[in-house]
């Protein structure tokens, strides 16, 4: 069992320093001081350190033994855990601030890598389902002797929490979903690409077009150390040995997102279930091929809580104005007291 732990709360203290424009990112490889030119990690992330020990649950697939990676801090006040599930540009370690403020509170927390993602298994044979990646957190709780807990969900861990409350309401006391995507049908609006299209997407990435992105559509334009260091993963990936298995597996969890959608179902998700959204959020996969015609403005996260809420048999909706895709991160005193409420 492999146990990794570095970097706890100095790096979420690190200061602010002045921030470059768009522009800028876009011309340059150093950013506030680092050279991400020299970033290079394997599929696994071998040489990425994580905040907390990581250990590993072996997970049986589709004929495979896959390694899951997962950091868990037991409860210190018989609170119940917390299942914290990433999204899909990140992993397990930008959850740090808020496990660190849930464990202070007495909770368990418990975060997992997903196949396919972080410090996991990367199978490029393999059916990826929000059903599947589902299974598998359910297997690491029995392995951890957790019956039931709160799962909270950011981006496509959004998505993936509600299939597990759908799957394992027996299991779920409580569903958070923070700026979760696919609280819309994309299909519905965007054109349908195939696996390809997505993998062909994932070659072209560099660290100059990964940190534009982020820069652009999760933070307004605003950037700093701590934006930057969320992406150097996906830098150190794209410019390492394993890219083009990092390409097609992003490929091939691009379209489960597409193809999964669980909006429809959230009508049966019996459990009660707490939106925390970021409203400056616009973020929306498959609004640069949207079908001819359609007039439907994708990702408006100020209207989407409103419209979604009424929806879910036991829901309450908290909004953070002038936050984006990750209010965690932009702002945790902010995100901190209305999760404290969420919990409650």
């Amino acid at each position: 069992m492999r146990l990794l732990g570095l970097l706890t709360a100095l790096v979420m203290s690190i200061s602010v320093s002045a921030a470059p424009n768009d522009s800028q990112v876009a011309e340059s490889s150093v950013v506030n001081g680092a050279d991400t030119a020299s970033l290079k990690y394997d599929a696994t992330l071998s040489d990425f350190s994580y905040p907390f020990g990581v250990e590993y649950f072996t997970v049986e697939s589709q004929g495979q033994s896959l390694d899951m990676a997962y950091m868990y801090l037991p409860s210190t006040d018989a609170k119940p855990v917390v299942v914290l599930l990433h999204g899909k540009n990140f992993n397990g370690a930008y959850w740090q601030q808020t496990a660190s403020y849930l464990h202070q509170q007495g909770y368990g927390v418990l975060i997992p890598d997903q196949i396919g993602f972080g410090k996991s298994a990367k199978p490029t044979e393999y059916q990826y389902s929000f059903a599947a990646l589902a299974s598998h957190t359910k297997a690491l709780m029995s392995s951890l002797d957790i019956k039931k807990s709160i799962i909270l969900g950011h981006s496509m861990g959004g998505m993936l929490a509600s299939r597990f409350a759908l799957l394992y309401p027996e299991s779920t006391s409580k569903l958070l979903l923070v700026n979760p995507i696919g609280l819309e049908n994309y299909l519905l609006y965007s054109q349908y690409k195939d696996v390809d299209f997505f993998y062909q997407q994932e070659l072209k990435k560099t660290a100059k077009s990964i940190q534009a992105y982020q820069q652009k559509n999760y933070y307004a334009g605003q950037w700093n150390q701590r934006y930057a260091e969320l992406t150097y993963f996906m830098i150190g990936q794209v410019q390492g040995p394993d890219k083009d298995t990092i390409a097609q597996v992003n490929a091939l969890t691009y379209d489960m997102i597409f193809t999964q959608p669980v909006i429809d179902e959230f009508s049966h998700i019996k459990v009660p279930t707490r939106l925390i959204l970021g409203t400056r959020d616009r973020t929306a996969p498959g609004r640069n091929w949207q079908k001819a015609g359609n007039t439907y403005e994708l990702g408006r996260y100020d209207k989407l809580g409103e419209r979604v809420v009424h929806t879910l048999q036991d829901a309450k909706l908290y909004q953070l104005s002038g936050l984006g895709h990750l209010p965690q991160v932009e702002d945790f005193d902010r995100f901190k007291a209305v999760l404290t409420q969420a919990l409650q």
